[in-house]
């Protein structure tokens, strides 16, 4: 049986490393080349931490007041854009208290379903990308956030997760190094982190050692259907059939769907990050400043920080006044890391696939039986990888899945 993986980051990746293992011939097409994409700027951090979704209660009033702000960490580009304005309202819908409960626990059974596999995989001849349980800790500086962070770590503990509300003093301790410039925070134990870059690449190579065909530079410009099956897909001249295909798109999902009259709710949010080479202060553990929604994360020598979330259309602008933010921000916590504004050539920047309520699609598109989607993980798509992955071949080999999927269904919008 052959599959093809449209998309060649770490869902794509993911999905192709399970369906192989369970038998099928893989080819994976990707528009670039393998080098480039979200899966290798992004924080590297797996979070079962993230039982909140991105549509959550306060975040459109606050939204409101940061588009006013040009080092804001959240922005939505006023546009008259349909695809837009769609998103925004069905977004908007989802932004309440019942959506948040019920994401609840499905987030957090994906996210420990992934962090299983990843400690699976790193023990995998030929894997060795810096994975570590150090947790991560959400860092805050005012009374109001204190009040709503030691919320969440009540209700994570209530989950079955381990976090702790720590005072200055004893995140002083666990960061020797660092000047903390901070009332509190909270040490979620249970998530971790790894260094993307060296899992891509250690991907690939395994990847391509077990047999998969990697086509690079090869963007779908047409899919052929017969029925409830999509047949075919067309690259420039070539034309690739399957008895399975698998999108894993990201960001051009909408765009890539359509061709195969498949609907999408999707926006791009752009995020910005910079890697420090062996810095002279390091953090310990990765960090999540709260107020600015900024993140940190060692990984080995290295440092990387970055953040920020543009929704707007697909576009590889950097926006100097956004990453001046972010430098700000972390100089405002971390008074003593070696972080200063960098050079618009150390910018990466990369378009986060956001679905409108915040939760990813995993499931047959609601037309075939033959065609898988893998996207909107928005900011969790490192995290939620190997979950994803497993998840699409359970289903393409007609198995019962490791967890329920009714929450991140492709046709909750239809």
């Amino acid at each position: 049986m052959k599959a093809i993986v449209i998309g060649g980051g770490i869902i794509g990746l993911c999905s192709a490393y399970y369906l192989e293992e369970s038998g099928w011939e893989v080819t994976i097409l990707d528009k670039g080349d393998f080098s480039d994409n979200c899966s290798y700027g992004n924080m590297g951090m797996i979070v079962p931490s993230h039982f909140v979704p991105l549509a959550a209660p306060g975040i459109v009033s606050q939204g409101i007041r940061w588009m006013f702000n040009s080092k804001s960490p959240f922005y939505v580009k006023p546009s008259l854009s349909q695809q837009l304005i769609s998103w925004g309202l069905k977004f908007m819908k989802s932004a309440n208290a019942r959506h948040v409960t019920e994401s609840a626990l499905p987030l957090r059974d994906i996210n420990l379903f992934s962090r299983s596999l990843y400690s699976t995989l790193a023990q995998q001849d030929g894997f060795n990308f810096g994975l570590e349980r150090k947790g991560i800790i959400m860092y805050y500086k005012t009374d109001a956030v204190a009040e709503e962070e030691a919320h969440l770590a009540k209700q994570a503990n209530n989950m079955g997760l381990d976090a702790a509300v720590l005072d200055k003093a004893a995140l002083q301790a666990l960061e020797p190094q660092v000047q903390l410039d901070v009332l509190g925070g909270v040490h979620y134990r249970c998530d971790g982190h790894l260094y993307p870059n060296d899992l891509m690449q250690q991907l690939i190579t395994y990847l391509k050692q077990r047999g998969v065909r990697f086509l690079t530079n090869s963007e779908v410009t047409a899919i052929k259907s017969s029925g409830k099956k999509i047949t075919s897909v067309q690259t420039g001249q070539d034309t690739h059939t399957a008895d399975l295909f698998v999108l894993a798109t990201g960001s051009w999902s909408p765009a890539v769907a359509r061709m195969a009259g498949v609907k999408v709710a999707m926006m791009p949010g752009k995020g910005y990050s910079v890697t420090l080479n062996a810095p002279s202060v390091n953090l310990n553990i990765p960090a999540i400043l709260c107020e600015a929604r900024v993140a940190l994360t060692p990984m080995g020598n290295r440092l990387r920080y970055g953040g920020t979330m543009e929704v707007a259309p697909v576009n590889d602008q950097v926006n100097m006044n956004r990453v001046a933010g972010i430098v700000d921000s972390v100089q405002h916590y971390f008074s003593n890391l070696p972080i200063s504004m960098p050079e618009k050539s150390s910018v990466w920047s990369g378009c986060r696939p956001c679905s409108p309520d915040g939760l990813p699609y995993i499931g047959y598109a609601p037309q075939y039986s033959n065609l898988l989607l893998g996207t909107g993980h928005a900011m969790m798509g490192l995290s939620l990888g190997p979950a994803t992955g497993k998840l699409i071949a359970e289903l393409a080999n007609n198995e019962s899945t490791s967890i329920d999927l009714a929450a991140f269904s492709p046709a909750r919008w239809s």
